[in-house]
């Protein structure tokens, strides 16, 4: 009586192609880009303004705000600013875009303390730097205030103004991402590779194996 022994295939497990790999990757990317603009939404929607966050640009503000502090603003009420005195420095400091509101004034938001206000079919403030002399050359209606100030974290901001400055900005965050892309796309190509080469030797091993298992299974047995 011959009695054989007899070994059922095993089947491989199929692995995501390279192309299925990039795409899921580009996805992720593309999703953790997305969740910064969603963190800026969450903030504007908390905040009640359209800029939350801005980088003081200029000295006027010293010593109470230094250049390259990153601010972070809050959407108030008019009404419900502060206004205090130039000797007392009490009053809110606020954001606020003065462009052709006087000559002279910058086309960026400007970051003043409020030192008085008045109601004229709405409200005025009168602004002024810490740091300089006189207030600011014109009244500010309520209509151009971006936000009041709640907020700094020192210095941080410093890397905006240096690459904006530089006109680097932009450049640089297109090339980071692209390089991003890049390297994991590669990682991903190159491990696949690996693995594929692996699994050729493997194969070529385990065939073999096989044969020499089938001589060896083979048995044959005498009848009693």
């Amino acid at each position: 009586m011959e009695r054989r022994k007899i070994k059922a295939p095993i089947k491989k497990e199929k692995k995501p192609s390279t192309k299925r790999k990039i795409i899921v990757t580009v996805i992720l990317l593309g999703a953790a880009f997305s969740g910064a603009f969603l963190i800026y939404f969450v903030m504007q929607v908390a905040l009640n303004t359209d800029t939350p966050m801005v980088v003081v640009v200029s000295g006027s503000m010293e010593p109470n705000l230094l250049k390259g502090d990153l601010l972070f603003l809050k959407g108030t009420d008019p009404a419900n600013i502060k206004s205090g005195t130039i000797e007392g420095k009490e009053g809110d400091i606020i954001v606020f875009d003065a462009y052709n509101l006087w000559h002279g004034a910058p086309a960026e938001p400007i970051v003043h303390r409020v030192v008085d206000k008045k109601y004229d079919n709405g409200w005025f403030f009168l602004t002024k730097g810490d740091a300089n002399p006189s207030p600011d050359a014109g009244w500010v209606p309520e209509t151009r205030v971006i936000g009041v100030v709640v907020g700094r974290i020192p210095f941080i901001g410093w890397v905006k103004i240096i690459l904006t400055d530089s006109g680097l900005l932009i450049p640089l965050l297109v090339i980071v991402s692209v390089l991003l892309v890049i390297s994991v796309v590669w990682d991903i190509v190159k491990k696949e590779k690996d693995e594929s080469d692996s699994g050729d030797k493997k194969g070529i091993y385990d065939e073999k194996e096989i044969k020499q298992e089938i001589e060896i299974d083979f048995t044959k047995t005498e009848k009693n």
